[in-house]
C-alpha cells in the first residue's frame, strides 16, 4: 500500500510539472516576443531541445537576430549566459580555460590555478562556429557530450543545465572550416532561421528604431529546467513510437533494406543511433510542452527533419544533380 501511495504521489507531481511547463511555455513565448518578432517554430524547437538536454545549431544569414534570440532566451530562463565569437585564431584554451601561475597571499608560493573559460556557463553561444579551425571546434566535443572540461589532467564539471547554441552563416565560405561529422552529430537539432514576412519586418523596424527598451522577466529557473528535463526522461514512450523512430533513422542508411531509391542513389552515410534517441526525446519534450504525458507519432514527425537533416552525408551524385536533404526527408 505504501508503494502504491508513493507511485500515486509521484504521478501527481509529474502532472503538476506538466501543467507548470505548459503554462510556462506560453509565458516564455510572451517574454521573448517582447524583443523577437516571429520565429515561433525556432523558439519552440529551442525549448524542446533544452528540455531534451540537447544542443542546437542555428543556420541563417546575418541580421536575423539569432544572437539576440539566444540572449533573450537566456534571460527569460534566468540562466548564466556566455558568448564566444569564433575566429580563425581562437585557441582551445580560449574556450575551456587555462592554468595561470599565481602567487599565494601570505606564503608567497607560486601555484598554478585553473581559470575557467567562457564554456563555464549554462547557456553558451558559439557564434559563427565554422570560423574556428578544427582543433578549436574539437574543444567543444567533450563539453557537449560529457558536460565537463579536462585541463592539465584534471576534470572540471560544467554547470547544469548546460546548452551549446551555435550559429553558422550559410552564404559566406571564405575563412571557414566545415564542422566534422562527429561534432555535427552532437547537435540535437539543426534549425534554419529564415527571413521575416513583410508584416514582421515592418514591426521589427518600428520596434528597433525607437527609444523604448523591453525588459525580460525570468520565467523559469535553472533548477526548474533540470526538474523538467528529468520529467521528460520519465515520460513513457510507446514501443510503436520507438520502433517508428528507429525505422525512420535506419531508412536514411543506403545499405538498409528500408532505404528508398533516392537514399541509395544520393546518400553516402545515413543517421546513426543518436538520431533515434533524439527523435524519441524530442517527441517526449513536445508532448510535455503541450501538457501531454504520452508522446505520439506526430511528435516524432515534428522533430524528425531537424534531427536528421544534418546527419545525412550526401554523395557526389547528389551534388551533381542538385539534390538536397530536403528532398529525401519529406515525411
Amino acid at each position: 500500500m505504501a508503494t502504491q501511495n508513493a507511485i500515486s504521489a509521484a504521478g501527481e507531481k509529474d502532472l503538476e510539472l506538466l501543467a507548470t511547463l505548459q503554462k510556462a511555455r506560453g509565458t516564455l513565448a510572451d517574454q521573448i516576443a517582447r524583443r523577437i518578432v516571429g520565429q515561433h517554430d525556432v523558439i519552440d524547437n529551442l525549448v524542446c531541445a533544452m528540455l531534451s538536454g540537447g544542443h542546437v545549431i542555428l543556420i541563417g544569414v546575418p541580421g536575423l537576430a539569432k544572437t539576440l534570440l539566444i540572449q533573450t532566451l537566456a534571460q527569460a530562463l534566468d540562466l548564466p549566459f556566455s558568448r564566444v565569437q569564433f575566429t580563425p585564431d581562437l585557441m582551445p584554451s580560449d574556450i575551456t580555460g587555462t592554468e595561470l601561475l599565481e602567487e599565494e597571499h601570505g606564503t608567497g608560493k607560486r601555484v598554478f590555478k585553473f581559470q575557467p573559460g567562457p564554456i563555464f556557463a549554462s547557456m553558451v553561444l558559439a557564434d559563427e562556429i565554422n570560423r574556428a579551425p578544427p582543433k578549436t571546434q574539437a574543444a567543444l566535443l567533450e563539453a557537449m557530450q560529457e558536460h565537463r572540461v579536462t585541463a592539465a589532467g584534471k576534470s572540471y564539471q560544467l554547470p547544469e543545465p548546460f546548452f551549446v547554441l551555435a550559429t553558422q552563416n550559410p552564404i559566406e565560405h571564405d575563412g571557414t572550416y566545415s564542422l566534422p561529422e562527429a561534432q555535427l552529430d552532437r547537435f540535437m537539432f539543426e534549425l534554419k532561421v529564415g527571413y521575416p514576412t513583410k508584416e514582421e519586418e515592418i514591426k521589427i523596424v518600428s520596434s528597433t528604431t525607437g527609444a523604448g527598451s523591453n525588459e525580460i522577466k525570468p520565467v523559469l529557473t535553472g533548477e526548474q529546467i533540470r526538474e523538467m528535463q528529468r520529467l521528460v526522461r520519465r515520460l513513457p514512450a510507446p514501443p510503436s513510437l520507438i520502433e517508428y523512430a528507429v525505422d525512420l533513422a535506419r531508412s536514411t542508411r543506403p545499405g538498409q533494406p528500408g532505404a528508398s531509391a533516392d537514399v541509395k542513389k544520393f546518400v553516402s552515410f545515413g543517421a546513426g543511433p543518436r538520431a533515434s534517441q533524439y527523435m524519441v526525446l524530442g517527441a517526449k519534450a513536445r508532448a510535455a510542452m503541450d501538457g501531454r504525458s504520452v508522446p505520439d507519432i506526430d511528435d516524432v514527425k515534428a522533430v524528425a527533419h531537424n534531427v536528421l537533416g544534418h546527419r545525412l552525408v550526401m554523395n557526389f551524385q547528389a551534388e551533381a544533380e542538385g539534390v538536397g536533404v530536403e528532398r529525401l526527408l519529406s515525411l
